[in-house]
């Protein structure tokens, strides 16, 4: 296929080739495991069944999940999944175990086989909550064939400032597209994030944003736009960034200061955002995958 899942429309024919992402045809994915680090209403007391596909469109220089995202991470050597039915049966083993909820993470280059995957699911008779959990870099057709097959949005909105997408994710256009990809988000699912009578989202969006060291303007700045396009929206205010690895630029090889997250927390506020999760500073000690083991995070 000449590849235009993803804003990057590089076109490459992955049947025989490799673009931006890394990915080939089939979908390749490195652990499906139990996760008890999403919000409150993904988890509940089992955790979401999270499928934590290979390679990426993005490749932040600071990803923690960065061994199985970037072919430099070694990523081959940790992938236990491949293609659509072997996806389905990882599925339908973990899936027990959770909510019944499962969460597609980092799934933008494979959301082609999103339907496929669904659908394999439905077949054996398994009727989970799907989450697309994603980056935010995800174009507006994608995500409006995506419609059908998922319930609830996650995505990432990373950054308003142009050159910080470009030196940090390679994606000079990023804030741009992720605004487009969050209203059409938006337009499929309204702000509303009901739930059932155990507390657990069956619809809706919710916003994430890590807050990076030394970056406080580029936060307000995303906050303000989603407050534009509904004060309404659940948002998740991350403050949870460690540095992966050594040498990496500006300030990036820190945690993020009280200070700094105090000034993001106190905006979050003051425009009118008043549904989500503020996270703990202390967050920045948990919530590192080690996908060496195929439970990926501890229980």
């Amino acid at each position: 296929m000449n590849c235009n899942l993803c804003p990057r429309a590089c076109k490459a024919d992955r049947l025989v080739n490799t673009g931006f992402c890394g990915a080939s045809a089939e979908p390749e994915v490195a652990t499906i495991c139990v996760h008890q680090g999403e919000e409150p209403p993904l988890c509940g007391s089992k955790g979401i069944c999270n499928v934590f596909f290979a390679h990426c469109n993005l490749k932040c220089i600071y990803c923690q999940n960065g061994d199985i995202s970037s072919p430099m991470g070694g990523t081959a050597d940790l992938i236990r999944f491949r293609g659509v039915e072997a996806i389905v049966e990882g599925i339908a083993q973990v899936l027990p175990q959770t909510e019944n909820i499962v969460g597609f993470v980092t799934p933008s280059h494979y959301a082609n086989h999103i339907p496929a995957i669904v659908e394999g699911l439905h077949r054996r008779g398994l009727t989970p909550t799907t989450v697309y959990n994603t980056g935010g870099y995800d174009s507006v057709e994608t995500l409006q064939m995506l419609a059908p097959y998922i319930d609830i949005y996650l995505p990432d909105f990373k950054y308003m400032d142009s050159a910080l997408a470009q030196r940090y994710s390679h994606a000079k256009d990023y804030p741009s597209v992720a605004l487009r990809a969050l209203k059409e988000m938006y337009n499929q699912k309204g702000s509303a994030l009901p739930t059932d009578e155990d507390e657990l989202a069956y619809r809706g969006i919710i916003v994430r944003h890590l807050v990076l060291p030394g970056q406080v303007e580029n936060s307000l700045a995303v906050l303000d736009e989603i407050a534009d396009i509904s004060t309404n929206l659940h948002v998740a205010l991350m403050a949870q960034y460690f540095p992966p690895t050594t040498g990496l630029p500006d300030q990036l090889g820190r945690t993020l200061t009280a200070e700094e997250y105090n000034r993001v927390a106190e905006h979050f506020y003051a425009i009118g955002l008043h549904r989500g999760w503020v996270q703990e500073l202390s967050a920045q000690s948990t919530y590192r995958p080690d996908f060496t083991q195929q439970q990926a995070f501890h229980l």
